[in-house]
């Protein structure tokens, strides 16, 4: 199987994680775009015979890290400007809403084993290599994250959160 048809492949699978990381359309389209462009920069470095599903997840991982670290760079001389508001009357993606917000209270290092796992598309394993950590702490972030958010989202809040993260417990 060639890599042209192999990256077609995954194509979906990182459109749908790209979804999650930037909550954007159009900015998902931009990040799968960088990412298969620098995978087809890269594709020397990859080794035939591999996985290439965390090859891929794993560039466009640095490749959003590396986009959220530009940005707060060019935010930090921007005046930050208030959300706009708009009317959602919709209970699911009010849910959806809560569930993203009590996520964004997660560290990151709890909060993309979650993503990655919650897509149900990629193994425990896989999911430990694109983040390039050990399969042991994988596990045992994505467990402390799991706890965590179902605190946030039965109504723990942010106080007790911040206790909890003071006391080391996430």
């Amino acid at each position: 199987m060639s890599l042209k048809t192999e990256v077609t492949q995954h194509t979906a699978s990182l459109r749908r994680y790209a979804l999650v990381l930037t909550r954007d359309a159009t900015a998902a389209d931009d990040l799968v775009q960088e990412t298969l462009l620098k995978a087809i920069d890269k594709a020397d470095t990859w080794q035939p015979g591999t996985n290439l599903r965390p090859w891929l997840f794993r560039i466009m991982h640095n490749t959003h890290i590396s986009d959220l670290r530009r940005a707060k760079t060019r935010s930090d001389a921007a005046p930050d400007l208030p959300d706009p508001v708009v009317p959602d009357h919709q209970h699911t993606r009010l849910e959806l809403k809560q569930v993203l917000q009590a996520l964004d209270q997660l560290p990151d290092a709890q909060r993309k084993p979650i993503i990655l796992i919650a897509l149900r598309e990629m193994s425990y394993a896989e999911a430990a290599r694109s983040l390039d950590v050990p399969l042991g702490t994988f596990m045992s972030r994505l467990g402390r994250g799991r706890e965590a958010l179902r605190q946030i989202v039965s109504g723990i809040g942010k106080g007790k959160l911040s206790v909890l993260k003071r006391k080391g417990s996430l």
